[in-house]
Formats: structure tokens, sequence, C-alpha cells
């Protein structure tokens, strides 16, 4: 399977960016899906997640109100809808799928991740 992440970009502080994650491959409906980031000089984190049938979210306490996940099993694609961003938002945000069934913020559980798409957010 291949994952590639698109939709990143400058913003200013409160604006809104979507990020999309083209999933090809073998069936995407046999993965739960995540978001993670990376911001320069640090760990990567755990941003959300949603599994095979779209009935399971969940999301950092950082984020939540602000970001919406989804998935179109139909289109192969997960999304990640940003709104009100900061400025701490910035990262390089990573969309990777995993065989797990649990422990979907662990980036452990992942097998496969994308190449990663830029985030910056302008204070």
């Amino acid at each position: 399977v291949q994952l590639q992440a698109s939709g990143g970009g400058l913003v200013q502080a409160g604006g809104s960016l979507r990020l999309s994650c083209l999933v090809s491959g073998r069936a995407f409906s046999s993965y739960a899906m995540g978001w993670f980031r990376q911001a320069p000089g640090k760990e990567r984190e755990f941003v959300a997640s949603i599994n095979r049938s779209g009935g399971r979210i969940d999301y950092a306490d950082s984020v939540k109100g602000r970001f919406t996940i989804s998935r179109d099993n139909a289109k192969n694609t997960i999304t990640l809808q940003m709104n009100s961003l900061k400025a701490e938002d910035t990262a390089v945000y990573y969309c990777a799928a995993t065989d797990y069934y649990y422990n979907y913020w662990d980036p452990q559980r992942y097998n496969t991740w994308g190449q990663g798409t830029l985030v910056t957010v302008s204070s």
C-alpha cells in the first residue's frame, strides 16, 4: 500500500487548511488510518485517527474541537480539516495506515507512512 499526502501550505493564525491522503494498493477499508505531525526539534506526535468503518475517531487534546478527520472508503482517501489554526500547529503532517485494531495513538502501530506535507501557520 502507498500513501500520498497533500494540502499543506502557509496560512495565517486563525485560518484553515484541508489535508488529504490518497491510499493506493491493497484494500483501503482494511486499514485504520491516522494523522501525525512532527515539528522541528520535536518528536512525532499523534493528531487524529479513524478506524476502518469511520465509527471510531480519536483526537489529541491539542486539536480537539478544531480538527476533523474523515474517510471516504469509495475514494480511498482520508482528510484532515484543520480550523482555527495556531502557530503551534506548524509541523510536517503525515498520514499513516495500520493493520492493528487498537491504540491508534501509538505511531509504533502503523505499518505504512506517507511522505508528509508541511503546514506553516504564521502568527
